[in-house]
């Protein structure tokens, strides 16, 4: 028997989500580069463009028929292509594709602005035709170079990007590696990036730096989509603070109707509303990406090179009110749908207050009308009595008549006249003994 076939698990079963949650860690390695080497990063929305469009797309590469839906369903496909690897990712708002290949020996250090793009092993037209929209694009040159002197290695990197205003760093605590970049926009639709690393540094230290370096640009730029948002809301909230702020007024002043109040409240508060929930999710993801942007920073551990701002420092003043900015929208955003709520509050007691008032009214109303129902059931009974009194008595007469035409003594007047006060007592009892009945038992 094998020895895994007696392989002993002293565990419960697994959940079902245990593998998944577990190789999450490994879901995107870094890829490992080695140096001298040129990496084309494009970052694309994926808003209504499928993965099977993107399969599509990757079936498009040498070698790649075969290629299914399937293969793409870890978000995740590293691609080893004859000379060259490519990557695909894909996230929750983009995709991403990281072409590798060797660095054409017509963009060596020293250089200058060398053209790149005309080197690239991918077939014609194929990153034009990459489905989606693009937001990021990079050339990222990582080579070899000597450390020793930074001030001189800063100088060529300066004639390599073509004499525009820098930004560079040394990468580590030790300084094991030299960054510089201008975050300017080609005409080719590309930024550049230049990575100076001496001969000993490792394939795998060169991926991390990749991957640190191009998602420090995509996070930023993805952070940076929740300022337009911020800028288009700002004479929105405007407005609704102070359309706010007359209806506070008036509530003060009771210079309205509450039927007009609650109008324009109503329409307030949809406004509101919608903007929230048509821009709560960018702005909560324009504070993960930008903590994310801080993270990748720290990771860098950049250390200054005298006379040139580093990324870090760039980042912070460049991105930093931005993020402010769209901050401060948020949470004025959110003021006004709380204070919007307490409005209606105070409409809602005043409303509440006002058919208080009026139930009160209506209920003494009730109470008088109950009252002069009262004393009208009571005249009337007593006219029932005599009614019936009178009924009953002209009855005693007529057959006191009765009896004296049959030769009975008797005078018909005085037998009705001494009835009269024992047939008013009856019909006033028998009045009582009904209303006991009607009232109950609990009331009499």
């Amino acid at each position: 028997m094998s020895a895994s076939a007696t392989t002993y698990r002293p565990l419960p079963a697994d959940d079902g989500l245990r593998t998944e949650l577990h190789n999450e860690v490994h879901a995107r390695p870094p890829a490992r580069i080695r140096l001298p080497a040129l990496v084309v990063f494009v970052a694309v929305f994926n808003d209504g463009v499928s993965r099977e469009q993107e399969c599509e797309h990757l079936r498009g590469l040498p070698g790649q028929d075969g290629l299914t839906p399937a293969d793409l369903q870890g978000h995740f496909l590293r691609l080893r292509l004859p000379g060259y690897t490519l990557k695909w990712e894909r996230h929750t708002e983009f995709s991403r594709y990281s072409l590798v290949q060797p660095l054409p020996d017509e963009a060596h250090l020293g250089t200058r602005d060398p053209e790149l793009l005309s080197h690239l092993v991918l077939p014609v037209d194929w990153l034009a035709n990459i489905p989606g929209r693009t937001f990021v694009a990079i050339k990222l040159i990582m080579l070899h170079g000597d450390l020793s002197d930074p001030q001189q290695t800063l100088a060529q990197a300066r004639t390599w990007l073509g004499e525009h205003t820098v930004v560079a760093s040394q990468m580590g605590n030790n300084g094991h590696s030299i960054v510089a970049t201008d975050f300017m926009l080609r005409d080719t639709g590309f930024e550049r990036m230049l990575v100076v690393a001496p001969p000993e540094t490792t394939e795998t230290r060169a991926g991390r730096i990749s991957q640190r370096l191009l998602e420090v640009e995509t996070y930023r730029l993805m952070a940076l989509r929740g300022l337009p948002v911020a800028k288009q809301l700002g004479p929105l909230l405007a407005e609704s603070e102070r359309q706010l702020a007359d209806i506070t007024a008036q509530l003060e002043n009771k210079g309205a109707t509450d039927q007009a109040l609650l109008d324009t409240l109503v329409s307030l508060a949809a406004g509101v509303e919608r903007a929230t929930a048509e821009h709560a999710y960018r702005f909560s993801a324009t504070r993960a990406y930008d903590a994310l942007v801080t993270q990748r920073i720290a990771e860098l551990r950049e250390q200054p090179i005298p006379g040139t701002q580093t990324i870090g420092e760039f980042m912070q003043r460049r991105l930093s009110p931005a993020m402010g900015t769209v901050a401060a929208t948020a949470q004025r955003l959110a003021s006004l749908s709380e204070r919007v709520s307490r409005a209606s509050a105070l409409l809602r007691t005043r409303v509440d207050i006002a058919t208080e008032v009026q139930n009160q009214q209506l209920l003494e109303k009730l109470t008088r009308g109950q009252e002069l129902q009262l004393r009208l059931q009571t005249t009337v009974e007593g006219l029932s009595i005599a009614a019936i009194s009178y009924y009953v008595v002209s009855l005693l007469l007529y057959l006191g008549k009765a009896g004296k035409a049959a030769g009975l003594p008797i005078n018909p007047e005085i037998l009705a006249g001494s009835f009269i006060p024992l047939v008013l007592w009856g019909a006033w009892r028998t009045t009582r003994r009904i209303h006991e009945k009607l009232r109950g038992p609990d009331q009499t």
